[in-house]
């Protein structure tokens, strides 16, 4: 799997970042949750990278301090593994890309 670098949101011992791949999904490096493989930790800012009209195709939810945590599946692919830097507070999941959908304000004219 090839990725192709979107962004990064880094900081002191932060590095959570996000990929686009050639299988036509996202590629998601984040904190590691404890005990939870396919659970990572990522700072709000870093959907600010997603492509436009895009977003991640699966269900986030707000820590209330800053934070999502979001399910996929772990990378294991060694060719996408190679071409990233994790360090070993973090992991990284492949997620499909979801389309935004478009919701029209009706008003009464």
């Amino acid at each position: 799997m090839r990725l192709r670098f979107l962004g990064k949101n880094t900081g002191s011992h932060q590095s959570p970042t996000l990929y686009a791949s050639d299988r036509g999904t996202y590629v998601v490096q984040g904190w590691r949750v404890p005990d939870q493989p396919t659970l990572i930790e990522i700072p709000h800012p870093l959907l600010g990278f997603l492509e436009r009209g895009t977003c991640l195709g699966t269900e986030l939810h707000d820590t209330g301090h800053g934070t999502f945590t979001l399910t996929g599946e772990p990378l294991t692919d060694v060719e996408a593994l190679a071409q990233m830097d994790i360090p070993p507070h973090e992991a990284s999941v492949e997620v499909p890309i979801g389309k935004e959908v478009r919701r029209d304000v009706l008003t009464d004219g």
